[in-house]
């Protein structure tokens, strides 16, 4: 008697799904960028609004929440009603390595979202002042031991992405690059270029312009592949140092328990708009910037395999959570 209760309610639960995202959207969705206006994945989720509020005939806006490094933007979303009406897109800081700098989180990484989509993906650059007398990791790793304690990388932070790479080229070859934190990127990038510190990481995007004026130039890749912007500079497994790994991906999320069939939905429709060839051309590989359109298991599977890799790096770093 039970199982007959139970089947018509459960079906009736799936129709009522599968009904709502069949008319979703019927109202304005808001996509919060934890980030300040202007940044690379603002710019660009900005782009896949207005193509979205075409095709869903439904104002796609943004929002940004700036602050506390994506835990203010973050927590909002996490605690917003899980109807896809409020989404996120975030960079992997906000859930891969957030949870080793914060000793509390106003969300959790793993429950608080329901992935949708790896939109994009960029490994990123070691990037140096012209005047660093290396053009490669094999030169500049010589130069670091012919002369300790007498060079530098710039981060922006502790536990930001050149800092915890950085510190694992100094654990792995028992060198001492000193390590001198910025507030933020741009004030990084303007030491770098001024020579006041000599090198960092970046992407393609944010260092592509710096490199072709002969501002910045590029020692390696540090990712699994060469860059399609700039296929001279080798990787650094290619030059010798496979351990070097630093990306950065630009993902969409929605709060948990947000309907499968509306996850699926947004994914899709997404997913057709940044892989149209034009659009690909204009927002995404022209910035340096390689297309993934990823669904949410992938999506899940690689945080989950780059939270595992960054805990190894804060370890060697010596991080502490604040």
């Amino acid at each position: 008697m039970r199982l007959r209760v139970l089947i018509p309610a459960l079906l009736l639960a799936m129709q009522g799904t599968f009904a709502m995202a069949q008319s979703y959207p019927d109202r304005m969705v808001t996509i919060v960028v934890p980030f300040p206006a202007g940044g690379g994945i603002d710019v660009l989720v900005r782009s896949i609004a207005a193509e979205l509020t075409t095709k869903w005939k439904q104002p796609v806006i943004i929002e940004n929440k700036p602050g506390a490094g994506s835990l203010i933007g973050a927590g909002q979303v996490s605690n917003a009603a899980a109807d896809g009406y409020t989404l996120m897109a975030t960079v992997n800081q906000t859930m891969t390595t957030n949870p080793f700098l914060y000793k509390k989180l106003p969300y959790d990484p793993v429950n608080s979202f329901a992935p949708i989509q790896l939109m994009v993906q960029s490994d990123m650059l070691i990037l140096a002042n012209p005047s660093v007398p290396a053009n490669n990791l094999k030169e500049l790793l010589a130069l670091v031991k012919k002369e300790p304690q007498k060079h530098n990388f710039g981060s922006f932070g502790m536990g930001s992405q050149p800092h915890l790479m950085f510190e694992h080229f100094n654990k792995m070859e028992s060198i001492d690059l000193l390590h001198v934190p910025f507030s933020g990127i741009a004030p990084l990038l303007t030491a770098v270029t001024g020579g006041h510190v000599e090198m960092t990481t970046g992407s393609a995007g944010v260092g592509g312009q710096l490199i072709r004026g002969g501002k910045l130039k590029a020692l390696a890749v540090v990712g699994k592949e060469r860059l399609e912007s700039f296929p001279d500079v080798p990787t650094a497994a290619e030059s010798g140092f496979p351990y070097l790994r630093a990306s950065i991906w630009y993902a969409l999320f929605a709060p948990k328990n947000t309907p499968a069939a509306i996850v699926d939905k947004i994914h899709n429709d997404i997913k057709e708009i940044i892989t149209k060839p034009e659009f690909a051309e204009r927002h995404v590989t022209s910035k340096g910037l390689r297309l993934m359109a990823a669904g949410p298991a992938e999506l899940a599977k690689t945080i989950v395999e780059e939270t595992a890799a960054t805990a190894e790096m804060v370890k060697i770093a010596g991080v502490q959570p604040e």
